[in-house]
Parts: C-alpha cells; sequence; structure tokens
C-alpha cells in the first residue's frame, strides 16, 4: 500500500505554499495531489484558490522525487484538447511524474461558471456523456501526433501534440467513478480507480456501512473488468479520505487500523488531505506527519 496526500491549492506560493510541498515529499509521501477546481466550497468558495496546473508546475520545480497530479480534473470547465498541451508541458517539466486524476464533475460552482445566460448545467446523464467523450478523445490526444476528432460534444482538427508525454504511452489516468458508465472508462482506460466512499452512506452512515459500500464498488469495477477482458487485481484502487464516517487522522493507531481494513478490501493507495485548520479537513499537524513518518511502517509490521 501507498500513502499520499491532497494539498488543497489555497496558499501563496510565496507565503507556505512551496514549503507545504517540499515537506510533503521530506515526509515521503508517494504522491501529492491537487483538487482541480475554479472554486469549491463553503468557506473555501469565498478564500484563495489557485489554478491546478501552475500548482503543479511550480511543485514539480520544488521537488524531485515525489509523483505529483490531480484529484480530479473534470469536463465542467476543461477541453481535452488544451488540457493535453497543458499536460504534456507539465509531464517533461515534472520528468515523468505526473498522474491525471479525471472524473465526471458534480454541480458545484465549476458547472456554473462557464455558462451562457439561460443555459442549465448538466444533467448527469449529459456529465456521463461528456466524460466519456472527454476521456476517450484525451486518451488520443495523449498518445497520437496529430488527431482529427468530431464528436457529439468535443471536436480536434489536426491537432499537434508533438513529442508527447515523458511517460509511455502516455501519463497515466486515475479514473474516479462508481457509477456503471465510469467504471467501464476506468476499466478501459484506467491505471488506476479513485473512490471517497459513498456519499450516501457517508453523510449519515458508520464506518463499517462505509466499508461494505466501498467493497460493493470494487465488485463492480471487477465486473467493469471482467467485460473488456482485464484483470481488476492489476488495477491499482486509490481511496481519498476526508468524505467517509471514518477518523483516520485522530491517531497514528486509528490510521493503521483504517488503512489496513481498507487495504483487506484491495485498497492500494490512501490519500490523506494535509491539514487546513477552521474547515472540514482540520487536524493535528503534528499526528499527520507521525501518520507519514510511521503509519506505513506499523501496517507493514
Amino acid at each position: 500500500m501507498r500513502l499520499s496526500t491532497v494539498i488543497l491549492p489555497v496558499r501563496r506560493w510565496s507565503e507556505g505554499g512551496r514549503e507545504v510541498w517540499q515537506r510533503a515529499e521530506e515526509l515521503g509521501f508517494h504522491a501529492a495531489y491537487t483538487y482541480d477546481h475554479l472554486s469549491w466550497r463553503v468557506p473555501f468558495r469565498d478564500g484563495p484558490w489557485f489554478g491546478a496546473v501552475p500548482t503543479l508546475t511550480a511543485a514539480a520545480a520544488a521537488t524531485s522525487r515525489m509523483r505529483l497530479g490531480t484529484l480530479v480534473t473534470s469536463p465542467n470547465f476543461r477541453h481535452p484538447v488544451t488540457l493535453a498541451k497543458e499536460l504534456i508541458s507539465l509531464d517533461d517539466i515534472s520528468d515523468g511524474r505526473i498522474t491525471l486524476g479525471i472524473g465526471a464533475g458534480g454541480n458545484g460552482f465549476d458547472a456554473y461558471a462557464l455558462l451562457g445566460a439561460g443555459e442549465e448545467p448538466w444533467t448527469p446523464r449529459e456529465r456521463a456523456d461528456h466524460f466519456a467523450e472527454f476521456v476517450a478523445l484525451l486518451d488520443r490526444l495523449l498518445t497520437e501526433d496529430a488527431v482529427t476528432y468530431e464528436g457529439e460534444h468535443y471536436s480536434a482538427h489536426e491537432v499537434r501534440n508533438v513529442p508527447g508525454c515523458v511517460q509511455r504511452p502516455r501519463l497515466p489516468f486515475a479514473v474516479a467513478a462508481t457509477g456503471p458508465r465510469g467504471l467501464r472508462l476506468a476499466a478501459r482506460y484506467g491505471q488506476a480507480w479513485v473512490t471517497t466512499g459513498d456519499p450516501k452512506v457517508s453523510a449519515a452512515g458508520t464506518p463499517e456501512q462505509s466499508h461494505a459500500a466501498i467493497a460493493g464498488q470494487i465488485e463492480k469495477l471487477g465486473a467493469a473488468c471482467e467485460a473488456v477482458g482485464r484483470d481488476a487485481g492489476k488495477l491499482p484502487k486509490t481511496l481519498l479520505t476526508g468524505f467517509t464516517p471514518d477518523r483516520p487522522l485522530d491517531s497514528v493507531d486509528a490510521f493503521v487500523d483504517f488503512a489496513g481494513r481498507h487495504g483487506e478490501l484491495g485498497i492500494d493507495e490512501i490519500v490523506l488531505h494535509w491539514p487546513i485548520d477552521d474547515t472540514i479537513f482540520a487536524a493535528d499537524l503534528s499526528v499527520f506527519e507521525r501518520i507519514a513518518a510511521e503509519g506505513m511502517a506499523q501496517l507493514a509490521g
């Protein structure tokens, strides 16, 4: 199992931003991710929030070993043609350390930001339609030197992406999905699968119910992989924490228990939010750092 963190883009680079990413590498995290939103939920909505790609570019220059990426990018305000160019550049700058976490997106602030007068946000089905086409086209853009495509939602006309990614055939996709269509995309295009648990259980359920829900998601992922002739056991599975009823950051022992139980389900990577005071991600930084330094060793022992 690997331990990673997600660092929300809320700090000015000159006022602690750089140091957090460098500290994550010092602590030995496998990867450090960031959210890719224009803005996020309250209380972050009205506070500082920086762009994911520039932040990751700066992080790539400030670190040397740790993997970097998004959890997650969505079609809500991205176009695959422009995103592909940014990803190829970012993969080059980082010397092949980028993972693209990618999902269908939700109905939050990003879904409204680019709407014209009288336009409505996409329905869940429309989001799924965009996501399926987005992933397939992005896969081509990152693996082919020249792409022409005319789809229902996206177009690409003689788009050049030379020299391509440092990572071959392209940088890895970590596909966040729990529904049937998204799981099929993860099975076909993903180099990893991402879950945050079941939102219905997280709202009012217990850790045991959440554990069972994630087990059910993994079972459905297995069926999706089987349908395309893929071994689900060889598809890495990532749990982004902070959205289940569990409290893995209360202590090192709490984390070890949490990680062990989810490892038994087949989770390969646990992602912890870097603590932010006065938010849902508030936690004791000293405990968080002890988990990073000691937790995985105790789990292995």
